[in-house]
């Protein structure tokens, strides 16, 4: 099964977790056991898992990219959102996600992110459920 999800951001940078709306769509789609993929087609953004237990961990995450990979750093290619593409670099524009027993599979403290470089903006992301 196939889901398209539009996501609002509301910063120029920041981590919105989309573990409920994968589950969701897990549910949705009554696959028991199989591989979630999720996906953003925009060049300037990315997925990612990490701890959702604590707030502090985005703001941490974002606020280190912005130190070390600043907008201002003085790109060859410059668009005004040059330091967006290569934060995005780093996580990639997707991840698997394994489904047991109708649930995604991930650690206590984990949560899946939609990572946001060049907000506030209308977004899509996607999500393919693959039984086994």
């Amino acid at each position: 099964m196939f889901f398209e999800y539009s996501i609002k951001t509301d910063k120029r940078e920041s981590l919105v977790d989309i573990s409920d709306t994968i589950l969701d769509a897990v549910v949705k789609s009554k696959v028991q056991n199989g591989v979630a993929i999720v996906f953003t087609p925009h060049t300037t953004s990315a997925i990612t898992i990490n701890e959702n237990a604590d707030p502090s961990v985005k703001k941490d995450i974002v606020k280190f990219l912005h130190e070390k990979i600043p907008e201002n750093y003085g790109f060859s290619h410059y668009e005004g959102n040059s330091d967006a593409h290569l934060k995005s670099s780093f996580f990639g524009p997707s991840l698997t996600l394994i489904i047991n027993n109708g649930k995604i599979i991930l650690g206590t403290w984990q949560g899946v992110y939609f990572c946001e470089f060049d907000g506030p903006r209308s977004r899509k992301f996607y999500v393919k459920i693959m039984k086994d």
